[in-house]
């Protein structure tokens, strides 16, 4: 198991973390250590060393000796000691200028009756550094610069950058408003012209997704390529994915892979995640399930290490095929006027409407913004009402802290209680916090697992994960991985993402269960897409649905890389709709193709059929109805999915890639109609069309001369059936000759035949119409 960096830099989100030495370490096998970064491995004497060894002088030998005595703490602490005394020997300022050009600045001096322990600006007007060569500056008027004048003028540029960018960011981090963002942005474009790194890489990710600036791939190309000239992780993660993706440049996944690699290597996690997603499908690289491991960990470590017991930020993963079809009922969101009816309960005294709401709040997501004071207030107004899973989420709320709700153990234990002895298992769970680490009372592992114990048999996720880990490490009760297995996947079914992450471990590790690195991989992935970069999938909904196709389609391709199925689909359909002009009109659809491809490889049923749709109409590729018949069967065979089987069924007719059948045809017919309702329709119409072909095909084959030629009238119709044919004509006959006859009558007379006075009533024929 990696070990979190705890020092780890923590910027506007986790993919500016930069990651430590130590955090890059691969897993080592026994026999080896990491002392101060480096591995030592204990291994055997060669006889040559022990000649050699011979040679050598016993006070190094008794040396050597007390060496290989330490322990391991020791030997750190020893090599420790060593690097901080190299630390502290830093090169001599030697003055420039002034009346002591040339000689060694000396610190501490005394100057204005204050001690200076590095070099000062105090005393001038132009900010320029300077030091004295004496201790006592008043007495001996000895000085020089620390600086020339042009790293004073770069000096003095760059802490006017970084107050223009800190300015800038404040205004982004403390307002909500879209023109007060966009006013932030004009603050970082003035210090990304001043050269701020910080400032470009937010300038040049705004250009690229078109987040308050007006979007320009060029420009953000221009300033990643100077970002990655100075080293900046996050402008080589983002140089390997225009190269990957072929924005602004001509696509290269050779080039991708390199930046990637370097934006991984300097701690990008962003970039970690790509290679993971890249070894673990075998994009550009040889397939390597360890590889994809190692990057997947990485990043999982840090995002279990960002989430609190809340469970995580909810992702938001909308389908955008599914959207456009249902509006709103794909997405999961809920609607405005919903939102304000439940509002509207919650002030009357509604106390599910006032907890739902609370949750909500309290978590975000479903179109609501994370929002604790008004979490707080509902959950205020329901615990007053005596509901127990206010009063347990107000403890919760207590418990962990915020901006909102001071961190209390005593507040948070009382409404714990309360809830418990509701038998509420938030509160229990609560309570088992509260004793297993000893918040607000003694620690007593014994009470921690019985309320654990008694949350968990209530379904509640943080009981399930919190007893698993019991048993894991054997607190309060006997080390049992097994049991520890069953708790993190009951954990996982309610899709608390640090089950996941300790799964994962357990199966990385092979510990209680077989080594699996594949079902690790697969359960890290899932962590991961569980980091705070995960926002973005709902800021590109977002922009698509103000009608932003270009903007939503580069952070659904970002999103892509990382290995999201829900965007790799997403990014597809803009694609295939033609929506993204940024993108070229022959490239769209082999671009599109791609990305199906992909999401169809991690099991989305639609991306499957959209693949057999490509190559059964030329979209993108050759016309190759085979290859399509191969992708109709997979989604017909692995998802069971009716327009698959339809497909199937229309080819077998058309004998299109596969040999004609219509026996298949009809069974892959009443499948298609087995499998969906919405099928039975359209499979109604295509077995009549079936049956219609069936019977033309069946007369054609048969001969008619042939066919009456063997039919015996005598035997089928009896020996008089002459007789009854001549009655029939007759009748027939009679029939239309009496029928005739009735026409006759009917016709009217010559106009100069009628008589005078009309008749009172016209014919039946010329009634007028009533």
């Amino acid at each position: 198991i990696f070990l979190l960096d705890e020092e780890g830099n923590q910027d506007e989100s986790l993919e500016s973390k930069t990651l430590s030495a130590e955090d890059q370490v691969k897993d080592h096998s026994t026999g080896a250590r990491v002392v101060a970064g480096q591995i030592f491995l204990d291994s055997g004497k060669s006889d040559s060393q022990a000649e050699d060894e011979e040679n050598i002088h016993s006070q190094d030998e008794e040396k050597e000796n007390s060496l290989e005595e330490l322990n391991s703490v020791e030997m750190s602490n020893l090599l420790n000691k060593d690097l901080e005394e190299a630390e502290i020997q830093t090169p001599v300022l030697t003055a420039i200028g002034g009346t002591a050009d040339g000689e060694p600045c000396n610190f501490p001096f005394l100057f204005m009756e204050k001690e200076y322990a590095e070099c000062t600006a105090d005393g001038r007007e132009d900010g320029r550094l300077w030091c004295a060569t004496t201790y006592d500056y008043k007495k001996d008027q000895k000085w020089g610069f620390c600086e020339t004048e042009e790293q004073s003028n770069k000096r003095r540029q760059m802490q006017e950058a970084e107050d223009v960018y800190q300015t800038g960011m404040k205004i982004l981090n403390e307002s909500s408003k879209k023109a007060q963002k966009k006013e932030a942005y004009q603050y970082l474009l003035k210090a990304a012209d001043m050269n701020h790194t910080k400032a470009m890489e937010k300038v040049s990710y705004a250009l690229l997704f078109g987040d308050y600036l007006k979007q320009n791939i060029q420009s953000s190309k221009e300033l990643f390529e100077k970002l990655t000239e100075e080293g900046s992780p996050k402008g080589q993660m983002a140089l390997g994915f225009l190269y990957a993706s072929g924005l602004g440049v001509n696509s290269s996944q050779a080039k991708a892979l390199v930046y990637y690699t370097f934006g991984a290597l300097g701690g990008n996690l962003i970039a970690h995640m790509i290679l993971g997603y890249r070894y673990w499908a075998g994009i550009g690289v040889l397939q390597s399930c360890e590889s994809a491991l190692t990057h997947y960990r990485l990043v999982a470590n840090h995002v279990a290490s960002d989430i609190s017991l809340t469970g995580g930020t909810v992702v938001q993963r909308i389908r955008l095929p599914d959207e456009v079809e249902n509006p709103g009922m794909a997405s999961g969101m809920l609607e405005e006027d919903l939102i304000q009816y439940y509002q509207f309960l919650a002030e009357k005294g509604d106390v599910q409407a006032q907890v739902g709401l609370g949750q909500l709040h309290l978590h975000g997501g479903r179109g609501v913004e994370q929002n604790h004071q008004r979490a707080f207030e509902y959950f205020n107004q329901a615990a007053n009402a005596g509901n127990s899973h206010a009063m347990a989420f107000l403890g919760k709320m207590y418990s962990e802290g915020s901006d909102v709700v001071p961190q209390s153990n005593e507040t948070a234990l009382h409404y714990f209680k309360k809830a418990a002895d509701m038998g509420n298992p938030v509160g229990q769970s609560g309570l088992g916090m509260a004793y297993l680490y000893g918040r607000g009372v003694p620690v007593n592992y014994e009470l921690a697992l019985k309320y654990f114990q008694k949350a968990a048999e209530q379904g509640w996720v943080d009981g399930q994960l919190q007893l698993g880990s019991m048993y894991y490490n054997g607190i309060g009760v006997k080390r049992d991985y097994k049991q520890a297995l069953k708790y993190f996947n009951l954990a996982s079914q309610g899709g608390h993402i640090l089950a996941f992450y300790n799964l994962a471990q357990m199966h990385a590790t092979g510990t209680g269960v077989m080594r699996s690195c594949h079902t690790a991989v697969e359960l890290f992935k899932n962590v991961c897409e569980r980091g705070r970069w995960s926002e973005r999938l709902m800021t590109a909904y977002n922009s698509y649905k103000d009608g932003d196709s270009n903007s939503a389609v580069v952070q659904y391709l970002l999103l892509a890389e990382q290995g999201y199925e829900v965007a790799q689909s997403n990014a597809a359909f803009i694609l295939d709709q033609k929506e993204a002009s940024i993108v070229g009109e022959n490239e769209t659809y082999p671009r599109a193709l791609l990305h199906w491809n992909r999401a169809a490889s991690q099991g989305y049923t639609v991306a499957r059929i959209k693949l057999g749709d490509y190559h059964f109409y030329g979209f993108g590729t050759d016309v190759d109805y085979e290859t399509a018949f191969i992708h109709y069967r997979l989604a017909s065979e692995q998802q069971h999915s009716a327009q698959a089987m339809f497909n199937l069924g229309y080819m077998h007719e058309k004998g299109l890639g596969i040999k004609q059948d219509i026996h298949l045809a009809k069974r892959f017919y009443d499948m298609a109609a087995e499998a969906s309702p919405d099928a039975q329709v359209p499979v109604f119409l295509a077995l009549c069309k079936l049956g219609v072909i069936y019977s033309l095909q069946y007369v054609r084959e048969i001969n008619i001369r042939e066919l009456f030629s063997h039919i015996d009238m005598d035997q089928l119709l009896g020996p008089e059936w002459d007789l009854y044919l001549m009655t029939i004509i007759a009748l027939l006959l009679g029939t239309i000759i009496a029928y005739r006859q009735r026409q006759h009558q009917a016709i009217p007379r010559p106009a100069g035949l009628r008589p005078a006075v009309p008749p009172q009533e016209p014919p039946p024929e010329h009634q007028p119409p009533q």
